[in-house]
């Protein structure tokens, strides 16, 4: 983070702006509206200038810059056309441990003006730290036609409220809770109805009866790693929740978008270290809904698709505890799609298996006679450990040694690996490429179209696919 954001409050305070011309008058026009007491020197002033001198919101001095003009200030912007002005403007505040502005030039900034979003008294400052402003103007624009035009009135409704409710209900998580109900009620829709008198009595009516919160669980799938691949729900949930409770298997991106204040708690499994038996995850979530809380049961994946959500909520059933279920992009299609793998290929593949790879509780094995059907695809879960295994079994019931097959590493995330090879090569290129979990086996025709559909990261890093597929039989 190469500048800390804050909100400073500028009202009377002074100010000094060196330049006269259109670039000052823009800098000019935001610190008044922040109610900043201005300085500003320069040879010429633009008739807005003299304007706001007549109306005593600006003192215009007629000159040049000096040192001594600094003297008492608060803050400083260079913004002449003039760039010995500007670096002589910055060297002097520098001198003095002045945070000084120099307009067009970010290595002679110690701060820098945003864009700007103005839901008076909610404010949303955008930056790229001067890299790149047209991108933070976009940005901005977008989010402005996001942001409805009521949240101005609902905070300055709420926040002449705040001093009532932190009298009366104690203790930090009380009172976010009592908040969030508001921000769930129909005080919203008055205020967005300007109805604001109805608002303000619903909030009062709200404080003085208070309704206890009921806990729920949301169980949320986070996708294959991706933080762009969340739903919009999913999102909405993971900022809710009171408390986060995660898997490894989730990115730490997408960690990051949970809300700042929020308990995290990691009951991840690792192949050969279950660091928290299921019984103990499914505890925890009667414990803390029951407790009232908002949980959110992060998984990697979908949490239906070998992701035990069902369990989870089997386990809620009997408490008469409150949930909701949010699909997400499983592995299996997430990181195929990523990989430039299509699961299903009218020429190649007719069908699609999904599959784990971990052995059931009473060592049965899986039908490996209908996974090693040619012209369908297998892709199978948690199967790095048990590769050597599946690839005998798959060979031995069938399925071709030549079947093209891929092994994917964190896939759709920055550091996602793919390997290419055959069924033979399984076991021996896991090795050799010394790949770990999270990984994904895909095995069937249609990886052979991966190295024409690639499109995401690095190039797989073998290529036994330049011979066709009888070719290599």
């Amino acid at each position: 983070m190469q500048y800390l954001p804050l909100f400073v409050k500028l009202t009377d305070k002074p100010v000094l702006i060196v330049g006269g011309g259109s670039v000052a008058l823009r800098k000019a026009g935001t610190l008044l509206s922040a109610g900043a007491r201005l300085t500003v020197v320069a040879p010429d002033f633009a008739e807005e200038f003299i304007q706001w001198q007549h109306e005593g919101k600006a003192q215009l001095i007629n000159g040049y810059f000096a040192p001594e003009l600094l003297d008492g200030k608060l803050l400083v912007i260079a913004a002449t056309d003039n760039d010995a002005v500007n670096a002589a403007v910055y060297d002097a505040a520098s001198a003095r441990n002045m945070l000084v502005n120099t307009v067009d030039d970010q290595p002679k900034c110690g701060f820098i003006f945003p864009s700007i979003i103005d839901r008076s008294p909610i404010l949303i400052a955008i930056s790229s730290f001067g890299t790149a402003p047209v991108l933070a103007r976009r940005l901005r624009e977008k989010l402005e036609a996001l942001l409805p035009q009521h949240l101005g009135p609902l905070a300055q409704l709420v926040g002449r409220f705040r001093d009532q409710v932190k009298a009366q209900i104690h203790g930090f998580a009380a009172r976010r809770q009592f908040w969030e109900q508001v921000f769930d009620s129909d005080v919203v829709r008055d205020v967005q109805a300007n109805q604001l008198q109805s608002a303000e009595q619903r909030l009062h009516t709200m404080l003085e009866q208070p309704q206890s919160q009921a806990g729920e669980v949301y169980v949320v799938g986070a996708g294959p790693g991706d933080p762009e691949l969340l739903t919009l729900k999913a999102l909405q949930l993971m900022q809710q929740a009171d408390v986060v409770v995660y898997d490894y298997l989730v990115s730490p991106q997408i960690m990051e978008l949970v809300r700042r204040d929020a308990e995290r708690i990691c009951v991840g499994k690792k192949a050969g270290d279950h660091s928290v038996p299921q019984q103990d995850t499914n505890q925890l979530l009667i414990d803390l809904a029951l407790a009232g809380k908002k949980v959110c049961r992060l998984k990697g994946g979908d949490p239906f698709i070998f992701g035990r959500g069902g369990e989870e909520i089997q386990a809620l059933l009997p408490h008469n505890i409150a949930f909701q279920v949010v699909p997400g992009v499983t592995a299996a299609a997430g990181c195929a799609a990523y990989a430039g793998i299509p699961l299903t290929h009218r020429d190649y593949a007719q069908s699609v298996q999904f599959v784990t790879g971990h052995c059931r509780p009473d060592g049965s094995e899986p039908d490996w006679h209908s996974m090693s059907k040619s012209n369908q695809t297998l892709v199978i879960y948690m199967g790095l450990i048990k590769a050597a295994h599946i690839q005998q079994q798959l060979i031995s019931a069938g399925r071709s040694a030549s079947t093209p097959i891929a092994i994917i590493e964190n896939g759709s995330r920055p550091e996602q690996r793919i390997v290419t090879g055959t069924l033979a090569q399984l076991a021996s290129l896991i090795n050799q490429h010394q790949l770990g979990s999270p990984a994904l086996l895909v095995i069937g025709e249609v990886v052979s179209l991966q190295q024409d559909l690639h499109w995401f990261g690095q190039r797989p890093q073998t290529a036994v696919f330049s011979q066709s597929i009888t070719q290599m039989e």
